[in-house]
């Protein structure tokens, strides 16, 4: 009997400690879309260097600290997708909002004194067909619940730790992993 399809959109996937691929070790990413036909998801802890001001001036002020952009994957790096929430922004058609959270075209520029939170990132992570379900079963990654404050945390570096402790259990131990084994 085939096991019934659950769709991931509005969690998280924290990478287990063993992922080696360097687009994704330690990364926690937000599922935004999951279909039997794939999956995409955005990582929201890769900051850049990349200041918004110098790359998106009309977002800056809507964008939460750190002002910056952000790496949500390996794929489509030359475009931009940002998340935000409150009013005055334009949401991205074909895109369901997550956790109360809405994907919103970046050509829109809010106006100051929206309210509005914006989190901006360069590119997106995409799975084929099949692809997630094969890499949630060798234990490549662990499902937790998301919260809008893992999309707008201060302290991005943190999250994967964060995450991991707030799940409890057996993924609170695995938050005090060591980046390299070898060197504990």
């Amino acid at each position: 009997m085939a096991e019934e399809f659950r769709s991931l959109a509005g969690q998280l996937l924290a990478a287990a400690p063993g992922m080696l691929d360097p687009n994704f070790a330690r990364t926690v990413v937000l599922m935004m879309d999951h279909t039997p036909e794939g999956a995409v998801g955005l990582v929201l802890n890769r900051p850049t260097e990349a200041d918004l001001l110098d790359h998106l001036p009309g977002w800056w002020g809507a964008a939460v600290n750190p002002r910056v952009v952000f790496v949500g994957g390996p794929v489509g790096g030359g475009g931009g997708i940002g998340l935000a929430r409150g009013v005055g922004s334009t949401p991205l058609e074909g895109w369901s909002d997550v956790l109360g959270i809405q994907a919103v075209d970046l050509e829109y520029e809010p106006g100051p004194d929206t309210g509005l939170e914006a989190r901006i990132f360069a590119g997106y992570s995409g799975w084929g067909p099949g692809q997630l379900e094969s890499e949630l079963d060798s234990h490549g990654w662990l499902i937790i619940e998301g919260q809008v404050e893992d999309i707008f945390t201060p302290n991005p570096e943190r999250l994967w730790e964060e995450v991991l402790s707030r799940a409890g259990g057996r993924y609170a131990w695995l938050a005090t992993y060591p980046v390299d084994p070898r060197l504990n």
